[in-house]
């Protein structure tokens, strides 16, 4: 069958087209995706404002259209941390079905974690033992760890890249100051979750997914997208850390010359490496591989996993 993903996250909204059945490994068949940029868009109180409204049900009302052109039999439709976080998250949600007819199920942030985690371990398989899994986004940091397909301890932390660009970094480049302050926030941040990782010994495999993730480990020199998925995909701290203080010290333009590095995600890029090494830093990793399969997947995966076999 033909199922499309609808994820409203807080960068973009993302259709993910997939041919899949259950046994079968999920194929892509098309990809649409559209800049939102919620988290940018919340008035002083926390809140969805109009035009951001507006855009997302656009957004959703053209998603619908290209997921029936492209022949999906079921749409999954998803938001995570940039409405699960709004004031006005309900009436934005109704205003949404309203409008385009989609209901859109939020996510917790264990939820994002626990589905991520289903993804990588699917794609890595049995034989990768105990897995500690890492994922940014755009408005939170999802921790996953365990043996199985459901993590023994799944964390979501608000550390995502634009919500932390919007409120660490306001300056480009930004102040040196604002940096230390944000590096401290979050190490202080994940710190806490270290011990609640940590008793379930050291993990025999880390991964990372996320658009972060991978422009990080890009420009570590990690190979493009154009290698296909199949191309193994790493990053290592020694590298982060070089890279930190370079993109402390670039604008955004600056960040855009970089490989893989696209203009709407260059202003958080700093935020998200300052989160990355933090993580990497707190829990020991010296080295991780980026995971082509991440929360959409898992969406599918958990939706096949609860269709009948035949």
């Amino acid at each position: 069958m033909r199922l499309g993903v609808l994820d409203v996250g807080s960068n973009t909204v993302h259709l993910l087209v997939m041919d899949a059945h259950p046994g079968a490994r999920p194929r892509p068949a098309h990809s649409h995706k559209a800049e939102l940029r919620l988290a940018e868009l919340l008035d002083a109180d926390g809140a969805i404002g109009a035009r951001g409204v507006r855009r997302l049900v656009t957004i959703t009302a053209d998603a619908l259209r290209t997921a029936e052109d492209k022949g999906c039999e079921e749409v999954l439709p998803f938001a995570t941390s940039a409405i699960r976080d709004a004031a006005n998250a309900d009436q934005v949600l109704c205003r949404v079905k309203d409008e385009t007819g989609v209901d859109l199920q939020v996510l917790s942030g264990e939820e994002e974690a626990r589905l991520t985690f289903l993804a990588a371990r699917r794609w890595y398989g049995w034989s990768a033992g105990k897995l500690l899994v890492l994922d940014i986004g755009g408005g939170s940091l999802e921790i996953a760890y365990g043996m199985d397909e459901e993590p023994d301890a799944a964390v979501s932390l608000p550390l995502g890249a634009g919500r932390l660009t919007a409120g660490w970094l306001p300056g480009d480049p930004p102040d040196p100051d604002d940096v230390k302050a944000l590096r401290r926030h979050v190490r202080a941040e994940i710190a806490r979750t270290v011990g609640e990782i940590a008793r379930f010994g050291p993990p025999d495999h880390v991964v990372a997914t996320s658009k972060t993730f991978k422009q990080l480990a890009r420009i570590a020199g990690a190979p493009g997208s154009g290698e296909g998925p199949y191309a193994q995909r790493g990053l290592s701290r020694t590298s982060l850390e070089e890279w930190v203080p370079k993109l402390a010290a670039m604008t955004a333009e600056q960040r855009c010359s970089l490989p893989g590095v696209s203009e709407g995600r260059a202003p958080q890029l700093l935020a998200g490496a300052l989160v990355a090494e933090g993580a990497m830093d707190l829990f020991g990793v010296e080295n991780l591989e980026i995971c082509p399969w991440a929360l959409r997947e898992g969406v599918i995966l958990r939706r096949l996993d609860h269709l009948p076999a035949s």
